[in-house]
């Protein structure tokens, strides 16, 4: 009976053996990764399940992290997307500094970004809330060089001093190396790979500046009392959660409750300096809150306000829009609200 139905098989294979090629071909075209991301949608998520103040005040509400859904670039996501209307097509050259990068360095960057964001959102949280706030330590990465420039430096670099001085800010790195000349050369100590070693590397002029050829990313670990864990997934990295990170953090820590009842989601950077700044996107996000039934979207202030108004009106949205320019700026309006 076995041997009946190995030789059926086999002379199934042996007819169809053209048509089974080419199924398989075509099925590994489409899979065949192309260089671009593509955005399907968005949607929103409580970042109350990612953050947790100890002794924390309770919320009738929530705050929402807006996001945006996006599909691996290949032939048949890519083909879709000029057929389905809600699909769009992003270069993945946009995310890169350099073409050279790797997926890698992309993904290392996006991570950094995730962990500066919730050290400044911690920062901000608990300075506006009057609650005790400790450095412990500061850390900068290189998170791009670029090729126009001979440097030692890689993008995961942690520099650990310059000419044996330790910066804890990319503010104080820069201030450094506007005391120096173009061709002038420097000693820095970074650790790669867990590994602490010694490169000389060469400053150049840029723009009335002295650069190393490389940008630099840092963030800053505190204690503080309460104590606060910030986790959020690898998939939720990047910087544009930062601005609804900060208000959960402070309505956890203070009596006011700014949701009063409400689901407010909203997107934006925060800043070294309490700003909120633009994020890409912002149409779908903000679709993406309107289908999950947010009652209220923060935007950042300027290009990103203008766009989702103009999506508003067009797409006649009834989710109310808030423009805000800061961590400041979105407390007191929400106090308001």
């Amino acid at each position: 009976m076995s041997k009946k139905i190995l030789s059926n098989i086999i002379e199934f294979f042996q007819e169809e053996y053209k048509f089974l090629v080419i199924t398989i071909l075509i099925f590994a075209t489409l899979q065949f990764p192309l260089n671009y991301y593509v955005i399907v949608g968005g949607g929103v998520s409580d970042v109350s399940s990612r953050i947790e103040v100890e002794e924390k005040n309770k919320s009738k509400g929530s705050f929402n992290i807006s996001y945006v859904t996006e599909l691996e670039g290949t032939v048949s996501t890519v083909l879709l997307s000029y057929i389905i209307p809600t699909w769009d097509r992003e270069d993945a050259n946009l995310y890169k500094y350099e073409e050279t990068e790797s997926l890698e360095d992309i993904e290392f960057r996006s991570d950094l970004e995730l962990t500066a964001a919730s050290s400044k959102a911690t920062y901000w949280a608990y300075t506006l809330a009057n609650k005790e706030l400790k450095e412990l330590d500061s850390k900068l990465f290189v998170i791009a060089n670029f090729k126009e420039y001979k440097t030692p430096l890689k993008i995961g670099d942690e520099i650990l001093s310059i000419d044996n001085h330790s910066y804890k800010t990319v503010e104080e790195y820069r201030e450094y190396l506007n005391t120096k000349k173009e061709k002038d050369t420097v000693l820095v100590k970074i650790k790669r790979n867990n590994q602490e070693k010694e490169v000389e590397s060469t400053f150049y002029s840029y723009k009335e500046r002295t650069i190393l050829g490389v940008s630099l990313q840092g963030y800053t670990e505190y204690e503080t009392n309460p104590k606060v864990e910030i986790q959020f997934k690898r998939s939720e990295s990047g910087p544009s959660g930062g601005l609804i990170t900060t208000l959960e953090i402070y309505n956890q820590l203070t009596k006011k409750d700014l949701t009063k009842g409400l689901k407010i989601a909203g997107t934006g950077t925060i800043e070294e300096d309490g700003t909120i700044g633009t994020i890409g996107g912002v149409t779908y996000k903000l679709l993406g809150a309107e289908k999950a039934k947010a009652d209220i979207f923060l935007v950042p202030s300027g290009q990103n306000y203008k766009d989702a108004l103009k999506y508003k009106k067009s797409k006649k949205l009834k989710i109310k829009l808030i423009e805000v320019k800061s961590i400041e700026d979105a407390i007191e309006k929400l106090e308001r609200n």
